[in-house]
């Protein structure tokens, strides 16, 4: 039996999955020299030549501005190009650049992140059962105003 009760055993298991996945980010920045999250919208790209920033961030269920502002500072660093369409000049393609690529080639995986990684690998159910006890820890959250519901689309990975 784990000392202080249950509520301190799921307490450990959350430092377990939150360093896990600080550990995973400061890798992938040690590495790769940029952000976890950039890293990912790298690999997207790379994936689907030619995507739109709309389908990058429902790729990466995060929200459009969040998916925007990733996609400006790649083009920044000279990671992507943005290419405006022929045929709507307000859509604008990514395509990698040489040097998304060698990021890439040495960036540690996976790079979605750990977790998402770890929850693909989660059967049905379990996900189900882990999402409803989220849920009901958010709730609890929010009853201590220490949960804000628009978080559920900013990556856990610095941009």
């Amino acid at each position: 039996m784990v000392p202080g009760g249950p509520e301190k055993q799921v307490l450990r298991r959350f430092r377990v999955v939150f360093n896990a996945v600080k550990t995973h980010f400061q890798q992938v920045e040690k590495q790769a020299g940029i952000g976890g999250a950039q890293v990912w919208a790298l690999s997207v790209v790379q994936q689907h030549p030619g995507i739109r920033v709309s389908a990058l961030a429902t790729a990466m269920d995060i929200h459009q501005s969040t998916a925007s502002n990733l996609v400006r500072q790649l083009v920044e660093r000279a990671l992507v190009e943005a290419v405006r369409s022929d045929e709507d000049r307000r859509a604008v393609q990514l395509h990698l650049l040489p040097a998304g690529d060698r990021i890439l080639a040495r960036a540690p995986g996976p790079f979605t992140g750990v977790l998402p990684a770890a929850l693909e690998q989660l059967d049905a159910a379990t996900l189900s059962r882990l999402n409803d006890d989220l849920g009901q820890l958010i709730m609890a959250l929010q009853a201590h105003n220490g949960a804000d519901p628009q978080a559920e689309k900013i990556p856990l990975a610095p941009l």
